[in-house]
């Protein structure tokens, strides 16, 4: 019962950062490609409600993400936020008005129900509490090369498919890194109050990464359609995530014959992902594929 909790707190925060993708998505439609990765991009988006409408729900997700992170383990709270894909393609077929075929609602089942697997028959629990400078050193250092190496890979390509996974690759990793830190964060407030939360690093670290995270977002929602960028993001997200966990706070999932029905559910939810990119909520957008750059976003 004590995963409960954590776990539907999980799925809230899943359900509102796949809203706010959805917003963010179509904001990002009509910015000019010529303002991608820059400046002019924020400014675009600041005047639009949508986009504005999103990070205010994806604020929402991340308190709930934090709430779920003090009651519950990285390990247990970052592989349910991959259930966001699913709900961003049911989402986004609400609002684009188009029915998600039997291929959309077979590969969605098969997420939640491989996720679900894994996720009993792991039974991820809680190891350090606290971590060493060192530790956080190598980190920090991984993260931030394997970003810039996913940020290097996106820039040289036109609006595209590519693209969109390169941008939404790294901005998963950030968001990783944000809830790694945000975990540290919110133990320091648990155990020593406002003002020692206030006085951590890792405050201003998780709220750093989470606003690279979310640029890096916005770029992946205007290179390309979201059948192109979520699976990378929810992906990413959950496997960074966990590795994080084990490796920065020795987090431990059962092993022995466990192992068995915990790859049979890892093979079944990443084969759920894998299928989901061909259900496009957005009708087809032949425009993101060209190479063309003078051509209509």
């Amino acid at each position: 019962m004590t995963a409960v909790l954590p776990a539907l707190v999980a799925l809230l925060a899943a359900v509102a950062n796949a809203t706010g993708t959805v917003l963010q998505r179509l904001a990002a439609r009509t910015v000019p490609e010529g303002d991608a990765f820059s400046v002019r991009l924020v400014r675009h988006l600041v005047h639009s409600p949508a986009w504005l409408g999103g990070v205010a729900v994806i604020v929402g997700a991340a308190g709930c993400q934090a709430l779920a992170l003090t009651l519950g383990s990285l390990s247990l709270v970052q592989p349910i936020l991959v259930t966001e894909l699913p709900f961003t393609l049911l989402i986004a077929c609400a609002v684009a008005r188009r029915r998600l075929p039997a291929a959309g609602w077979a590969a969605s089942l098969m997420v939640a129900a491989g996720l679900g697997l894994a996720l009993v028959a792991a039974a991820p629990v809680g190891g350090r509490d606290q971590v060493s400078p060192g530790r956080w050193t190598v980190t920090l250092a991984v993260t931030g090369a394997a970003m810039t190496l996913c940020v290097l890979g996106a820039l040289p390509r036109s609006r595209g498919r590519a693209r969109a996974a390169l941008f939404a690759s790294a901005s998963a990793i950030g968001y990783a890194l944000t809830a790694t830190l945000m975990k540290a964060a919110t133990g320091v407030f648990d155990d020593r109050g406002p003002a020692a939360f206030f006085g951590a690093w890792q405050t201003y670290a998780f709220v750093a990464a989470g606003a690279c995270a979310l640029f890096l977002l916005a770029n992946a929602m205007e290179s390309g359609p979201l059948v192109a960028s979520q699976p990378a993001l929810t992906l990413g997200e959950g496997v960074v995530s966990l590795a994080l966990g084990m490796l920065v706070y020795g987090e431990r999932v059962r092993t022995g014959w466990w192992l068995v029905p915990e790859g049979v559910g890892a093979v079944l939810a990443t084969w759920g992902i894998l299928l989901l990119p061909g259900v496009d909520p957005e009708g087809g957008e032949p425009a993101a594929e060209t190479t063309d750059r003078g051509g209509p976003p």
